[in-house]
């Protein structure tokens, strides 16, 4: 496996190991604030390796169809894992996450279309802004829950908290239904239906 390909793998076994680490506290009585330095790092790596496996697909001359479709699916993966943590935890609305969930998986089966004619959908400009924000809106739920494990008193910010991450959820939201709709116009040629 190309190193490249590892750093997209680690993104994939992490995003389980956060979830296992974000309720250790419920599901094995683990200590709440001990739990925020564990997995505040694990989430500032699985992020980094996003940077990392296109840095040395680069420069090692490793770029490759498989790598297209590899790192997009692990993304999809770690940012689903975060987001529905979150919507356990109260910060994130479900209908948000479940439409959000829609998009990812239509955005797969674009994909799949369009692997089917032999062409890999790489990430477009408008795809790698929705992944900034899912990421800017993850940290910023997680930077909240960290607060609490620590015993912060956050009541007297509260509304200001819960707008924030209302427009950040509804930003994610949104900007993933544009960046889908674009790939869908740049590749509409490739993913005629009638010639599925």
């Amino acid at each position: 496996m190309r190193i490249a390909d590892k750093f997209t793998l680690a993104r994939i076994v992490l995003a389980p190991v956060f979830f296992v680490i974000f309720f250790s506290s419920e599901w094995f009585g683990f200590d709440l604030s001990a739990s925020v330095f564990i997995m505040v790092p694990l989430l500032i790596f699985a992020e980094f390796t996003d940077f990392l496996d296109g840095f040395f697909a680069r420069k090692l001359g490793q770029v490759s169809d498989f790598g297209k479709l590899f790192d997009p699916f692990a993304d999809v993966l770690l940012h689903l894992t975060t987001f529905f943590c979150f919507v356990l935890s109260g910060y994130l609305s479900p209908l948000i996450f479940l439409l959000i969930l829609y998009r990812e998986m239509s955005m797969n089966f674009v994909r799949m279309l369009a692997l089917k004619k032999g062409v890999a959908i790489g990430a477009r400009i408008g795809g790698k802004l929705k992944t900034v924000l899912y990421v800017v809106t993850g940290f910023f739920f997680l930077a909240i829950e960290c607060f609490k494990r620590f015993g912060c008193d956050l009541s007297s910010m509260q509304s200001i908290f819960g707008t924030l991450g209302t427009v950040l959820s509804v930003l994610c939201l949104l900007v993933s239904y544009i960046s889908f709709i674009e790939y869908l116009v740049c590749f509409k040629s490739v993913l005629n239906i009638e010639e599925v």
